[in-house]
């Protein structure tokens, strides 16, 4: 279930029906003030709402003073073991402090820092990984690994309720899948604190995406949620946010810039989609709109499959479309495909309508989709399927694309 409560970092509302926030962590060395702001300037850039740094070293809290001062973004401090780093980090004007209780040293050092961050409006993340649980859990953790995690998340939550402290977001992490997405909804059930999700040590670019992809996917899918991190083994932060943007794109929880839609490609395939839809999906990062760009590889199930897109291209036999909304647009060759594609979304970048400009390039596109699908009448296409259901033509077993493959009912 969705956080009921809100808490603000750096004037980004978490929980409390805000939309969910993308965070993630700088790479480099904190103290290299240099690096460091070159990477929080690409990661903001990139769609980072948040963005946390490492702070181990007094020399890091000295460089964060500057970074907080400079950067685009709100900056958490990321705080390990030592509760005076937490301290320093707060006076040094941290819009947020992260940091585990259970190996801060103790309730009474988390009240210190408790105390601090409350004296400075302060708000503080909470959170608990599955290799860092406090000893007194680790039976548990063997027997449930599930309960053990949400035990000492709820412990650290009292924690801070006892010490009359309530500005902050709590996040429970694991390696294993399953268990982050089980634990989080279970966390959701017991407190109305904002959640932080995010998949632990998740794995390079690519089995890393995916497991997040699942794992976050799943709870935001379910209201639980308020902001996320994907942890990818990559030295570029951008790459996180990226992932994290496809995320709530895919779940139509935000909106940033394009939509690419592209078919999986098969034996009609007639164009080098692999490249064209590299090259699109490259240039279409220039462009901030919610648009909706579809590449079809075929002109045979084409528009039909992708009439709701915005724009998009689609080729046979050397020629090609662009069509937005399923209306054709141009008939071009299939060298111009993709940059007449761009023409088009720079038109209605400008314009903010689509405007079709030739009537006659316009009426070619749709005579040849129409001799495309006049070759290949008896393919099941959807345009034939949907036009067959609306005249109620019933399939026979010989056109039926399950011939072979009924089930009799006893």
């Amino acid at each position: 279930m969705a956080s009921k409560r809100q808490i603000v970092v750096g004037g980004v509302p978490i929980g409390g029906g805000a939309p969910v926030a993308v965070q993630t962590m700088t790479k480099t060395e904190t103290a290299n003030l240099q690096a460091t702001m070159d990477q929080i300037r690409t990661v903001a850039e990139a769609g980072a709402d948040l963005v946390r740094v490492a702070v181990p070293r007094d020399d890091d809290v000295e460089a964060l003073r500057t970074i907080v001062r400079e950067s685009p973004i709100p900056v958490i401090a990321d705080i390990h073991f030592n509760h005076t780093l937490a301290l320093k980090a707060i006076d040094a004007g941290a819009h947020c402090v992260r940091l585990n209780p259970g190996n801060i040293g103790g309730p009474e050092k988390v009240g210190e820092v408790a105390e601090r961050a409350r004296a400075a409006g302060t708000p503080l993340r909470i959170g608990v990984n599955s290799g860092s649980l406090p000893k007194h859990l680790h039976a548990l953790e063997r027997e449930s690994p599930v309960e053990a995690l949400v035990a000492a998340a709820v412990e650290f939550v009292e924690l801070m309720e006892r010490l009359d402290f309530q500005d902050f977001k709590v996040s429970i992490k694991s390696t294993s899948v399953p268990n982050t997405i089980a634990s989080n909804r279970l966390l959701s059930e017991r407190i109305d604190y904002p959640l932080h999700l995010g998949i632990t040590e998740a794995g390079t670019k690519w089995s890393g995406s995916l497991k997040s992809a699942v794992g976050l996917g799943t709870l935001l899918a379910d209201g639980v949620g308020d902001t996320i991190r994907i942890s990818l083994s990559t030295f570029h932060a951008e790459e996180e946010v990226k992932v994290a943007w496809e995320i709530l794109k895919a779940l139509k929880l935000r909106e940033r810039g394009p939509v690419l839609i592209a078919c999986p490609t098969c034996g009609r395939l007639q164009f080098d989609m692999d490249s064209v839809v590299a090259e699109i999906e490259e240039r279409l990062r220039a462009y901030e709109d919610p648009i909706e760009v579809a590449v079809l590889g075929c002109a045979v199930n084409g528009i039909g499959e992708a009439s709701h897109a915005d724009f998009g291209i689609t080729g046979a036999k050397n020629e090609g479309v662009v069509f937005s909304r399923g209306k054709p647009l141009r008939k071009v060759p299939q060298a111009e495909l993709v940059d007449v594609l761009f023409e088009e979304i720079d038109k209605y970048a400008e314009r903010k309508t689509v405007v079709v400009d030739d009537e006659a390039q316009a009426a070619a596109g749709a005579e040849w989709l129409a001799e495309i699908e006049a070759e290949n009448a008896g393919e099941l296409t959807p345009e034939r399927l949907a036009a067959m259901e609306k005249a109620a033509v019933q399939l026979d077993e010989a056109e039926s694309p399950t011939a072979g493959r009924r089930f009799t009912r006893a």
